[in-house]
């Protein structure tokens, strides 16, 4: 093995979970990024190779790139990174495509330099990517793809995370729109203030979602996720997200929503055979309104980030 490269698996999230907007966030199994870092002898980060997204290739103005610098400015390392990125998540989708450039970046170097960092310090590092991605230094993507299956950001000041079991039947169907919803841009149409009665149910529902994911009751979970606040101004921005998630639930989806920023939905499902049906009932909204679109079935990734 060699001991100055490393191949990365860095997989896709979806954040907020419909009622825990910026603290909630999950890790998918069957998409995501690969990338491969190799130690160079000059300082700084260089980025050689970028495929399947037109994206920047610059340090300052790629988040892998950003991320890394946060990670390599508190290292103490004399040399620097080369990073090759092979973008299977595309940018804008709502599925965490900035988030698992900026974690699989950072989780390779800490492996590379022989793990000085602990996952908290990671998801910091890969916050600065967020930030440059979105304009928010939010970790409900990051902390996920990182720690591996479902993640609260208790606090960001300071930075607290906390694991949450992950249900060993649960299954997550994500069908997405080929349109892009900046994340920067569907920030912005968010109100910076809610009702307590709406504080009063979202904090409800994401007990309840957390107390049914240990206790690995599914109807619990579906009966949680709801999401009073952002969902309803957010979903405008995405075509027939109505539809979908009511033909989803017809199918037999526990519930689910708006993957982060949109405009990509999710559901969950007990079992695989239910999370295919979602996924047909899901595309069958989309071939009827003329949306192209792709749909992913996947198991949760307990693991994060891990070496190929």
């Amino acid at each position: 093995m060699d001991k100055n490269e490393i191949k990365v698996f860095c997989p896709a999230t979806i954040a907020n979970i419909s009622c825990g907007f910026d603290v909630l966030g999950v890790a998918l199994d069957g998409v995501g990024d690969e990338m491969v870092v190799r130690k160079i002898p000059e300082k700084g980060i260089k980025i050689s190779k970028l495929e399947g997204q037109d994206l920047p290739m610059e340090t300052h103005l790629n988040v892998a790139g950003v991320a890394g610098m946060a990670l390599l400015e508190q290292s103490g390392h004399s040399g620097g990174f080369e990073i090759e990125i092979y973008k299977k998540i595309k940018a804008g989708s709502g599925i965490g495509s900035s988030a698992a450039s900026s974690s699989g970046a950072v989780w390779a170097m800490n492996e590379l330099l022989g793990n000085p960092f602990s996952t908290l310090q990671l998801v910091q590092f890969a916050m600065a990517g967020e930030k440059l991605a979105s304009g928010v230094a939010h970790a409900d993507n990051v902390a996920p793809a990182l720690f591996g299956g479902f993640t609260l950001v208790r606090s960001y000041g300071p930075l607290d995370i906390i694991p949450i079991h992950s249900p060993a039947e649960l299954y997550a169907t994500v069908i997405h729109p080929q349109i892009e919803v900046k994340t920067s841009d569907s920030r912005k149409i968010l109100k910076t203030n809610i009702s307590l009665k709406d504080g009063i149910k979202q904090w409800g529902n994401v007990g309840g979602l957390i107390a049914g994911l240990f206790m690995e009751d599914y109807a619990l979970i579906g009966r949680s996720l709801q999401d009073h606040i952002v969902e309803p101004i957010r979903s405008i921005l995405i075509p027939g997200f109505d539809a979908v998630r009511s033909e989803a639930q017809k199918s037999g989806a526990l519930g689910g929503g708006i993957s982060g920023s949109g405009p990509s939905i999710f559901a969950f499902s007990r079992g695989k055979e239910i999370a295919d049906k979602v996924a047909n009932a899901m595309e069958g909204v989309y071939r009827h309104i003329g949306v192209a679109h792709d749909v992913h079935v996947s198991k949760i990734n307990t693991e994060g980030v891990r070496r190929l």
